[in-house]
């Protein structure tokens, strides 16, 4: 399934990477394309989008 989140605290490549490594695990499989410029996420996982928002803030990020 893909999600898409703003994440307004994305600032740069280090926060992507940090990101895309929350979201890999709780799904080893997923595809995360994140965008520092945009503030916007887009994620194809078939974990739910509350789990994966969940991962997200966990990791120190806000989703809007």
């Amino acid at each position: 399934m893909a999600l898409e989140f703003k994440i307004p605290d994305l600032a740069c490549s280090a926060c992507v990477t940090t990101v895309t490594n929350a979201v890999m695990a709780i799904d080893p499989v997923a595809k995360v394309e994140a965008d520092p410029k945009t503030k916007h996420a887009k994620i194809e996982t078939q974990q739910p989008e509350a789990t994966v928002r969940q991962a997200i803030v966990a990791a120190g990020y806000t989703v809007a």
